[in-house]
């Protein structure tokens, strides 16, 4: 008899595996129905997942670190109920601005979209706008929400600029609009999505848990083997409408990319949690964090067999 599993993700490329891992089979392979979310926000998804709505959600690193230490965009009764379980992306994010930005000087007096002001992806930008002497009184950060929801309000031209991940930033660039810098300019290595579920979902259901992460292995195996590139690419545009088959190829390096994109065997990178962690001790309200392990637990993931070819 199969289980049902709830997932929230935020709206994206690197949801590729889950995609390909629904459509191939992998996930009831393994026993599982999959219940599948896109989320438009990190505070709604970690709302959902306090309230335990959902059972894993797809995040980033830093959500996970925020509402543990207590610096979540909302108060949570179970802050400190999450773990990261397994590693998902190193995701190069990309600081896309409207065509008449041409430097970090045009950004003054104009507003930056985000999706927290001090969750998630906040801090990379802020650590950007430092490098390149720009200080926050001299903008106006604003939450908009997930990245479409961004990506749209620049587009739009509510807001002069915002971070973005694949398929948004090939979309952004195909519409004229500027990539002002990369993530990659100012960190060496970011963890950036993760696996995310309660420590009630670890000692609870420890074998669904085992279950999901055996069925989204097996999917992430497949869509990095290059034999499957093309029906991969099939698979993520007919998940995600809004790839146009002119930038379906560049999604796909991006996403495929380790330096970029999907990390191989979902795979904890531990000096990019550093990254995370020296962010967050730098722009956030809690003074030094540097214990990499209070944020996770791995012993799930540790007991799954790895797909082999």
């Amino acid at each position: 008899m199969s289980q049902s599993l709830r997932v929230i993700a935020f709206p994206g490329a690197p949801n590729l595996p889950i995609f390909v891992a629904r459509e191939l089979g992998f996930f009831a392979a393994n026993g599982l129905e999959l219940e599948f979310e896109t989320t438009p926000s990190s505070v709604y998804q970690f709302e959902q997942l306090a309230a335990n709505n959902f059972d894993i959600g797809m995040t980033a690193f830093d959500n996970i670190v925020a509402y543990r230490e207590g610096q979540g965009a909302v108060n949570l009764d179970n802050d400190s109920d999450f773990y990261a379980v397994m590693g998902a992306t190193q995701i190069e994010l990309s600081f896309v601005v409207a065509p008449e930005i041409q430097s970090y000087a045009d950004l003054k007096g104009k507003t930056l979209a985000l999706d927290a002001l001090a969750t998630g992806f906040a801090f990379v930008l802020y650590e950007m706008l430092e490098k390149n002497d720009i200080a926050l009184s001299d903008i106006e950060m604003v939450a908009v929400g997930s990245t479409p929801d961004r990506w749209m309000s620049v587009k739009d031209g509510t807001h002069a600029g915002t971070l973005t991940i694949e398929p948004f930033t090939s979309l952004a660039r195909a519409a004229g609009f500027n990539v002002l810098d990369v993530s990659s300019s100012v960190v060496d290595a970011y963890q950036g999505g993760i696996v995310a579920t309660s420590e009630r979902f670890l000692k609870d259901r420890s074998e669904n848990l085992e279950a999901w992460i055996a069925g989204y292995l097996a999917g992430l195996h497949w869509t990095l083997d290059p034999v499957n590139y093309d029906e991969a690419k099939k698979i993520l545009l007919a998940n995600m409408p809004a790839i146009k088959p002119p930038v379906a190829d560049a999604v796909m390096a991006s996403v495929l990319s380790p330096a970029s994109g999907l990390t191989p065997d979902g795979a904890i990178l531990r000096d990019g949690i550093e990254t995370v962690l020296r962010l967050r001790s730098k722009y956030g309200s809690g003074g030094e964090l540097s214990d990499i392990d209070r944020y996770l637990d791995l012993s799930a993931y540790q007991n799954v067999t790895m797909p082999s070819d």
